[in-house]
């Protein structure tokens, strides 16, 4: 089991950035699979980005060339910057990992002002 805390939300301008973390409760360096959500008012949740823990990663097609995924081990932490933020990145971002049952954090809002 591993519980997962989001943190680094909060309101920004477009074209600005925020880093957010996701702290796990335990190692995740045999975690094979982490990465970032987001649920937008009145939509489903969607598919943001994954790390592996080889360090492999994927992103959906909206968020490349302007977020970063990354994963410090050592810290049990995942990381999400997101540059070059737009209002249509205004979201509750969730951090998931897949061990390979499926865990989720709670959530940290993101809110991306024009």
């Amino acid at each position: 089991q591993v519980q997962l805390v989001e943190s680094g939300g909060g309101l920004v301008q477009a074209g600005g950035s925020l880093t957010l973390s996701c702290a796990a409760s335990r190692s995740i360096f045999s975690i094979v699979l982490m990465g970032w959500y987001r649920q937008a008012p009145g939509k489903q949740r969607e598919f943001v980005t994954n790390i592996t823990n080889g360090g492999s990663t994927n992103y959906a097609d909206s968020v490349k060339g302007r977020f970063t995924i990354s994963r410090d081990n050592a810290k049990n932490t995942v990381y999400l910057q997101m540059n070059s933020l737009k209002p249509e990145d205004t979201a509750v971002y969730y951090c998931r990992a897949d061990t390979p049952t499926t865990y989720w954090g709670r959530g940290t809002q993101v809110t991306v002002s024009s």
